[in-house]
């Protein structure tokens, strides 16, 4: 037996090692298995070359667990080591075992997975104790143990041990007791090492014998699940792409839309499937759902960096040997390398996107629903994707059709062009509620998009950069004649007393909603157009919707929502109301609004005096003077408001007209939708 001390330049690498080298202490699994298959690969390798001429024999790496005993041991029948070995790969840390390797045999190495030296390490963070049983491949090679407690201090004895290869140890913490139980090492089996190249193999496999399960003396594979992305695209079918989709999902009930298949050696090595899932609604997307291997081990699901940000959405995996990773190989580190593999991602979805598109167009405009919501936030989230993507990015409209943007622009560029050589691109977000303002559009001759998708906001402000001279403008935005102006149009001429006594009956009436403010206007808009029509400003409405994606615009959020209420002085009840008002307020007005213009007079004069001097000639008398006539002015404006509002309280027509125009946009609830319901009643 021999003893020395392991060659660190600190006592404290073991704690070092314990907390801090690895993210997560389960991956202490993946990093012993993943030895046994380099172990094995060497193997391989060797033979390949004529190096090694024995019989392989059963190469399957197995993972035992004796729960008595407390210990994990991971067993492999590769190349072994000698007792130099040992000093020279794990005795001196960070001196990498796989890296000589790969100097010596690079040109036909088996896949390799480690890099840095530091895997076994990870032996530590859940083992009080480890212990090292190997024996090299070479012929005549002595068995010898390492064992070491955690400490710098190691021992190396001679041992007894039949066969070729290595028995890892692990001798579980008392504060990892969590690593002694069967379902948990089964689950980081699969989950780390479901598809590694050599089989592993982990208890029995179990039948049912007489009203039990008990084990057989079949090998349980933990891998027995082939790696689909290491074959050939063309060898191939889709029932195959669908059922490694269920493997990989198996919670998964719909089928994919359709998959990726990469397959790239030059400059960089890089295979994996990508698959586009089924979108039923939006709680359905999740991130982190795209899998990152190295040379079939499983390292995370965290692939921001790698796998460009919109992409993150879809489903599968990507395989590569060349992406730089950290010792624990959880996380990405920045390099060009990466870059360019970002790169070629996304050139090879845009590449098969718009191979989809002309080979099968109406097969893909059958997908677009679901594929909107990927294309869409690869365009916002990245220019040079926005320019592959504009050729197969496609439009809706309300009646199902599907449009580029070149073939809608050609559409609409005739009969949408307002008078400033604007192209106005109408469109809805829900179809249901919006159906009057697409019905009054289409009256017109107008083409209306249905934009009803989560990004859409977002998409439509960066649409009006991208296009020339264009604009969007959802179809209740304004009165039909107001959203496309074709030429400069007053309304017909409208007595002012009326504009504006219609303008204070109706303002009186209004409900009292929450956060909503109601600006009410009187225009002329044709006998058969409705006769009361609501209406928001597309620019705040944008704004609020803007506010829920940058949070910088928040503010937009706490404002109320502004509304616009339009009578339409064109029609039959509107000019009845006129007629009526005139008939019941006339007489009262009168000897207000005489007043009021005498008061308003007298105010003009007395300002205009005023304006002529200076601030300290002005006397208090006059300013006495001033103030008095203000506050008769306000006084009689209350009047002339009060009797406006006791015409408007008391007509039913009134009442009945504002809240069709409120239930016409989901604004009538509770008490007032009762009272309306009542007063229909009453009315029929």
């Amino acid at each position: 037996m021999k003893t020395g001390n392991i060659g660190v330049t600190t006592e404290n690498i073991f704690p070092v090692i314990k907390k801090f080298l690895y993210s997560d202490h389960e991956i202490f699994l993946r990093e012993m298995v993943s030895n046994a298959i380099d172990a094995t690969q060497k193997l391989k390798t060797l033979a390949e070359r004529g190096e090694f001429k024995g019989d392989m024999g059963d190469i399957t790496v197995r993972v035992k667990l004796d729960e008595k005993a407390g210990t994990l041991t991971i067993s492999d029948r590769g190349v072994g080591m000698t007792d130099e070995e040992i000093d020279k790969y794990i005795n001196q840390i960070a001196f990498s075992g796989v890296n000589d390797f790969l100097a010596q045999y690079q040109d036909n190495a088996n896949a390799i997975i480690g890099h840095f030296g530091l895997g076994f390490y990870s032996a530590f963070m859940v083992s009080k104790k480890v212990e090292i049983v190997t024996r090299s491949y070479r012929e005549g090679s002595q068995a010898v143990k390492w064992s070491c407690d955690g400490s710098p201090e190691f021992t190396i004895e001679n041992v007894e041990k039949e066969g070729r290869g290595s028995d890892i140890i692990l001798h579980i913490d008392d504060d990892c007791k969590e690593f002694l139980d069967k379902q948990k090492i089964d689950s980081l089996l699969n989950k780390y090492c479901k598809f590694m190249a050599v089989p592993v193999a982990f208890g029995k496999k179990t039948e049912w014998k007489d009203g039990k399960q008990v084990d057989t003396d079949e090998d349980l594979i933990i891998n027995s699940e082939e790696p689909l992305w290491t074959k050939a695209p063309g060898s191939l079918k889709d029932e195959d792409y669908k059922k490694f989709y269920r493997t990989l999902y198996p919670m998964q009930m719909d089928e994919p839309l359709f998959w990726i298949h990469l397959n790239v050696d030059f400059p960089f090595h890089l295979t994996g499937i990508l698959y586009f899932p089924r979108v039923h609604s939006n709680i359905d997307l999740q991130h982190n759902k795209v899998q990152l291997y190295c040379n079939q081990v499983y390292v995370t699901d965290q692939v921001e960096g790698i796998v460009p940000q919109f992409l993150t959405l879809l489903h599968g995996l990507i395989d590569s040997p060349d992406i730089p990773l950290n010792v624990s190989r959880s996380y990405l580190q920045s390099d060009a390398n990466v870059k360019k593999i970002s790169t070629y991602i996304t050139k090879k979805v845009a590449d098969r996107l718009k191979a989809l598109f002309k080979e099968d167009r109406k097969d893909y405009e059958s997908k677009w629903d679901n594929l909107k919501i990927f294309i869409h936030f690869g365009m916002l989230s990245q220019e040079d994707f926005y320019d592959r993507a504009k050729e197969f990015s496609l439009l809706k409209d309300v009646d199902g059709k599907y449009f580029t943007y070149e073939e809608y622009q050609t559409l609409i560029k005739d009969n949408q062009t307002d008078k400033d050589g604007q192209l106005v691109y109408l469109y809805a977000n829900n179809a249901e509620e919006q159906y009057a303002y697409i019905e009054a559009a289409k009256a017109k001759g107008y083409s209306v998009l249905l934009m009803d998708g989560d990004l859409d906001t977002p998409l439509v402000s960066m649409l009006e950069q991208k296009f020339e001279k264009s604009r969007f403008t959802r179809v209740d935005g304004d009165v039909i004649d107001r959203l496309i102006v074709k030429e400069d149009k007053k309304d017909a001429d409208i007595p002012e007393g009326e504009r504006d006594n219609l303008s204070a009956v109706f303002t009186s009436q209004l409900p009292k909603l929450d956060k909503a403010q109601f600006m009410v206007s009187v225009s002329a808009l044709g006998e058969n157009a409705f006769p009361v029509v609501i209406t928001q400003s597309e620019y705040m409405r944008r704004m609020k919707d803007m506010s829920r994606f940058q949070s910088g615009m928040s503010f937009y959020a706490q404002m109320p929502d502004t509304f616009s209420m339009v009578l339409n002085h064109d029609h039959p009840l509107i000019r009845k109301i006129v007629g009526e008002m005139a008939k019941d307020c006339e007489e009262s007005l009168k000897p207000i609004d005489s007043e009021l213009k005498g008061n308003e007079a007298r105010l003009a004069a007395v300002r205009q005096i005023q304006e002529k001097k200076k601030a300290d000639e002005v006397t208090q008398e006059e300013k006495d003077e001033t103030k008095r006539i203000e506050e008769m002015l306000e006084k009689l404006k209350d009047q002339r408001r009060d009797v406006l509002a006791q015409f408007g309280k008391a007509n039913p027509l009134i009442h009945q007209l504002v809240d069709l125009a409120l239930l016409q946009n989901g604004m009538l609830k509770g008490a007032d939708l009762d009272a309306f319901l009542k007063r229909s009643v009453e009315m029929l």
